[in-house]
C-alpha cells in the first residue's frame, strides 16, 4: 500500500500512522484519535444534537474505523474515511432510537433490539484481564487520548481496581450508566488490544 502523491501533508502524515497502527502501534492509534476526536464529537453533535451521546458515538466511531483499518485505501485521505464511518455510525443511531422511541431500560444489540443489562458476578472477566495485563505506557497514552469521562472510567476500574459499585459512588451515576459507559470505552481498548496481541503472536 502506498501513499497517494496527492494527499497534502497532514494526510501523508495519517497514512503513514494508520500503517504503523495496522502492525500493531498502540501510540499510532492514540495520536490518530487524539489528531481527530474532536473535530468527530462536534460533527456527531452536530447529527445528534446530545452531548451524551455524541460522546459515545464519538468512540464507537474510532472503535469502529480501527476495526475495519485493514478495509481502508489510500484513494481518499483517512480523514475523509474516518468521517464517513462517524456518519454512518450517526445515521445507523439515529434510525435505531426512533425505532426504539419506547425503549428506556437497556441497551441495544447490532440489530436495534433491546436487549437488558446483565447483572453478573462483579469480577474482571476475560477482556478486562487482558486490558490489567496490557498496563503499558503504550496503553497509558491511549487511554490519555479518551475522552475525559472515559479516562476516569478505566483509570478507576482497571488501575485503581474499583469495582462498579465503588465507581458509581465515587462519581455519583447509577450503576447502569457506570456499566454502560465502561462497555462502550472496554469496546474501544478491548478491540486495539485484541489486535495489538494477535500481530504480537
Amino acid at each position: 500500500m502506498e501513499v497517494n502523491a496527492n494527499f497534502t501533508e497532514n494526510a501523508k502524515n495519517d497514512f503513514h500512522l494508520v500503517v504503523k497502527a495496522r502492525e500493531g502501534n498502540q501510540k499510532a492509534y492514540a495520536d490518530l484519535m487524539h489528531r481527530y476526536k474532536d473535530s468527530i464529537y462536534f460533527m456527531v453533535l452536530k447529527m445528534v444534537n446530545n452531548k451524551e451521546d455524541a460522546m459515545d458515538l464519538t468512540v464507537e466511531t474510532f472503535a469502529k474505523a480501527f476495526e475495519k483499518l485493514e478495509k481502508y485505501q489510500p484513494e481518499f485521505a483517512f480523514s475523509t474515511w474516518l468521517f464517513r464511518v462517524a456518519t454512518n455510525n450517526c445515521i445507523d443511531f439515529i434510525r435505531k432510537k426512533k425505532l426504539n422511541t419506547q425503549s428506556i431500560h437497556g441497551m441495544l444489540d447490532e440489530d436495534g433490539e433491546e436487549k437488558p443489562l446483565q447483572i453478573k458476578a462483579d469480577t474482571l472477566n476475560p477482556e478486562e484481564t487482558s486490558i490489567k495485563k496490557q498496563q503499558t505506557e503504550e496503553l497509558k497514552t491511549l487511554i490519555e487520548s479518551l475522552p475525559p469521562r472515559y479516562r476516569n472510567l478505566i483509570t478507576l476500574r482497571y488501575f485503581d481496581e474499583l469495582s462498579y459499585e465503588e465507581i458509581a459512588q465515587q462519581l455519583d451515576l447509577p450503576l447502569g450508566t457506570v456499566k454502560a459507559q465502561l462497555f462502550r470505552a472496554r469496546y474501544l481498548l478491548g478491540n486495539i488490544i485484541n489486535r495489538y496481541n494477535k500481530d504480537d503472536i
